[in-house]
């Protein structure tokens, strides 16, 4: 069997003419529901009325022939039929149809009567093909019942009673409905056209064109999507700018150093290298090229891996401050030959959580940026607590960068000066790998800079209290 399939546009429009359908016979039901309570509720309150009100003209003693004919005069001018007996038995002899009285007054029901209660009783008659509503009011003395009053009405069929009023209501509801559908046209052509629109643009996203935006027209829950939308292409676009960008400096940065192991493995082949000091330079040119394309793979793969969602840090309690002592040993005999200055500043007591060999890393990607561009000077680091973070701050008073490259600094592959980190050997994806690991310890990497005077990195991470 073929399964139907609909359109949202249709499914809307198919519920709310359902809605509308349901809801006009539902309205209709209900109001013949209430209208026919209503009417019986009101023929029963207008006998009970007209039966206590010739009941008041009784005072006590027998039934006189005065309030036989007084009733009998009023049945004559009322619309309901009216009788006087001074025994229920008597009813079978002035009722126009058969009676079982006790059926008609019953043990529950005289009770009710000599307690002075009106009694009323409704039941189907075939002589009137409806429903006969009928009140008997007591005649009580000192001496008990001595008569009843009975009254009853035929009541009307409620197709009787609405039959106007249903044309009226056919009318109205055909008005309504067509109104209303229409309506739900307009209404469900506003709710779908924005999501076709998101559909096609959808497609062309798919094939590459993130150009497209889709126009927000209302502030509700579809222009909130809409809005994500064009949040989303705009990111989707950029991450694959990234991404080609990414992959051009991966080809760019492998580039050289392959041509170059290439160009000298290739002259050393063919015997264009004779000298045997010449062979040796050659021999470390090809080492150097090797070890900076290591360098650069190494890289590229930590940065896969804290890329990944999967990745978990290796997180213990650590004392921050030895650790950057540690870290910063193997610089000192560096810093020295350059003639540079080394502080520390270190509070021995912040104790961080986290994985110790990346916070490591991050320490020498740090010293090793600033012992790159700086020639004269020093360095210095502090760590310092406040409230429930610490702050470990790397402090050069090298050649800095200029204020248009520092919201950049820390791209990948993004370079101030790409000669000059190309011939030190480094391969642009330090700060970006340094920010990567601190953000996944709960931390902050600020830099500033002021260019001829230096540079501040500044490093923020959670603390934790140990126990005395």
């Amino acid at each position: 069997m073929k399964k139907l399939h609909l359109s949202l546009t249709k499914k809307l429009w198919l519920t709310i003419t359902a809605s509308i359908i349901i809801t006009i016979l539902f309205s209709y039901f209900l109001s013949h529901l209430f209208y026919e309570k209503l009417y019986v509720d009101h023929i029963e309150v207008s006998l009970l009325i007209e039966g206590n009100l010739l009941a008041a003209d009784y005072e006590s003693g027998p039934l006189t022939d005065e309030l036989r004919d007084q009733i009998d005069w009023y049945n004559s001018k009322n619309e309901s039929e009216v009788f006087v007996v001074s025994n229920p038995r008597e009813l079978s002899a002035c009722l126009p149809f058969e009676i079982d009285y006790e059926t008609l007054i019953g043990a529950e029901e005289r009770e009710e009567l000599l307690k002075g209660n009106p009694v009323t009783k409704m039941g189907y008659e075939e002589r009137f093909d409806r429903q006969i509503m009928a009140v008997i009011i007591p005649l009580l003395d000192e001496n008990g019942l001595e008569g009843i009053i009975y009254l009853y009405l035929p009541l009307a069929k409620i197709t009787e009673l609405m039959k106007n009023f249903s044309y009226l209501w056919l009318i109205a509801a055909l008005l309504f409905g067509t109104i209303t559908i229409y309506l739900g046209t307009i209404l469900v052509q506003r709710l779908t056209n924005p999501l076709k629109q998101m559909k096609d643009a959808a497609e062309r996203v798919s094939r590459g064109d993130y150009s497209v935006k889709i126009q927000r027209n209302s502030n509700d829950e579809i222009g909130q999507l809409a809005e994500a939308f064009n949040h989303m292409s705009s990111s989707i676009q950029k991450e694959d700018e990234r991404k080609k960008e990414f992959l051009a400096n991966v080809s760019h940065e492998l580039r050289t150093p392959i041509s170059y192991v290439l160009g000298y493995s290739d002259a050393m082949l063919t015997g264009v290298v004779k000298k045997e000091e010449e062979h040796q330079k050659y021999l470390q040119l090809i080492h150097r090229e090797a070890g900076r394309m290591e360098r650069l793979v190494g890289d590229l793969l930590d940065l896969t891996k804290l890329d990944t969602q999967e990745y978990r840090l290796d997180k213990m309690p650590l004392p921050l401050a030895q650790l950057v002592e540690d870290a910063t040993q193997k610089y000192i005999p560096i810093m020295k030959e350059k003639g540079l200055t080394f502080s520390l500043q270190l509070d021995p007591d912040i104790i961080v959580n986290g994985d110790e060999g990346r916070i490591e890393q991050v320490v020498q990607n740090i010293m090793d940026n600033a012992l790159r561009y700086t020639e004269l000077g020093g360095i210095t680091i502090t760590l310092q607590r406040e409230s429930n973070e610490c702050i470990l701050m790397v402090k050069d008073t090298g050649i800095g960068i200029p204020e248009e490259d520092l919201e950049k600094i820390k791209h990948r592959f993004y370079r101030v000066n790409k000669a000059r980190t190309r011939l030190d050997g480094g391969t642009g994806l330090g700060l970006a790998i340094t920010d990567k690991i601190v953000h996944l310890h709960g931390g902050k990497l600020l830099i500033d800079s002021i260019q001829g005077k230096g540079t501040t990195v500044e490093i923020t991470l959670p603390v934790i209290d140990v126990p005395e």
